[in-house]
């Protein structure tokens, strides 16, 4: 059998199918295999390359697979879709030959593997907003219901934990339906206690976290917002810029350019739902910071903020705040520099 160099993996929920190929590109033979009977066989095979779609176990496999001495390659799934020969017979084989052949592209990007410390901050990161929508629902469920009874509650969930002890009294509401609104009270507070919680542990990884503590000081930018994003970015440097990783987050339009004219649409909304959220809310809060300052006393990013807003509206100007700031925390993280918001007049060129 020929030398494998170079293993396509599909990770699946219950098992894993690999191809591998030579070093010509011809695939050698597939395989199906248990989760642990995949590591057997990778433990005993000459180090190669592996390539995985990023999902939720690749950075598990990915380290382990270096500690046996091989290279491990994750590739956004949206990468390798048009490696696959069939879009009609999608199966696990055709998509472990796909990764084989997209992790062999001399030009593919990869993602950066992450360590267990990182991806220990996002499980709190997920769990807050796992919570968090729970929280969210259950308010909504609750309104709802009062709502069919003739009864409105405020919109925030302050309003209604107020409300709820005073409409287990409150003659309009069926005895029969009291015991309900005593459980959710009780719910909404257990939910808010592990929202609370989990944010008391990411606020110290921030405060902790020297590369989270420099992109702090970027209006618009807290302590949750710093924590998700150096655990997420492992290595800003593999961006090639502020503009690559702002596309990476989705905060770029949509092309639709051909014959050297230049069609933009709206965002992509691509890469993390999570993080581009955070930094939606981020320029909201900049935003208004700005608006709350005297105008003599604005910055010049503060300025160009409000001109933003004054030509392209509230939405869309929020989204490009977002852009910038995910730019500025791009140079931070990848030439570890402190913020210096007048940064800008080193750049302003000589007059000649």
């Amino acid at each position: 059998m020929n030398k494998i160099t170079t293993v396509g993996v599909d990770l699946a929920k219950d098992v894993i199918v690999v191809c591998a190929a030579d070093a010509d590109g011809h695939a050698v033979f597939f395989r199906q295999f248990s989760f642990h009977g995949f590591g057997q066989w990778a433990a005993k095979l000459v180090p190669c390359t592996f390539g995985m779609e990023a999902c939720g176990s690749s950075h598990y496999w990915a380290r382990r697979l270096a500690s046996y001495g091989h290279t491990a390659r994750l590739m956004a799934a949206e990468f390798v879709v048009p490696f696959r020969k069939s879009k009609g017979a999608k199966n696990d084989r055709n998509d472990a030959q796909a990764i084989l052949s997209a992790v062999r592209q001399p030009d593919m990007r990869f993602v950066s593997v992450k360590s267990i410390d990182d991806q220990a901050v996002l499980a709190w990161h997920r769990m807050r907003k796992g919570w968090s929508d729970e929280r969210t629902a259950l308010i909504s469920r609750i309104r709802g219901l009062m709502a069919e009874f003739g009864v409105w509650i405020g919109r925030s969930p302050e309003s209604l934990m107020r409300a709820l002890p005073l409409l287990v009294e409150d003659e309009r509401i069926p005895a029969r339906l009291r015991p309900l609104l005593i459980a959710a009270h009780e719910e909404l507070h257990r939910l808010k206690e592990r929202i609370e919680f989990c944010e008391l542990e990411i606020r110290a990884h921030a405060k902790q976290n020297d590369d989270a503590q420099r992109i702090e000081a970027i209006i618009g930018i807290g302590p949750i917002t710093a924590s998700a994003m150096v655990s997420t970015v492992a290595h800003a440097s593999d961006f090639k810029n502020g503009r690559q990783m702002a596309a990476w987050l989705g905060l770029v339009p949509k092309q639709f350019s051909s014959g050297g004219k230049t069609v933009l649409g709206r965002i992509t909304k691509r890469g993390d739902t999570y993080l581009r959220g955070l930094l939606f809310n981020g320029s909201r809060s900049a935003l208004v910071s700005a608006l709350r300052k005297a105008p003599e006393k604005r910055t010049r990013l503060q300025r160009w903020m409000i001109d933003l807003r004054a030509r392209l509206g509230y939405i869309k100007a929020l989204v490009a705040i977002a852009n910038k700031h995910a730019r500025m925390i791009w140079a931070i993280l990848a030439k570890g520099e402190a913020y210096d918001p007048e940064a800008w007049q080193r750049h302003i060129p000589r007059p000649i």
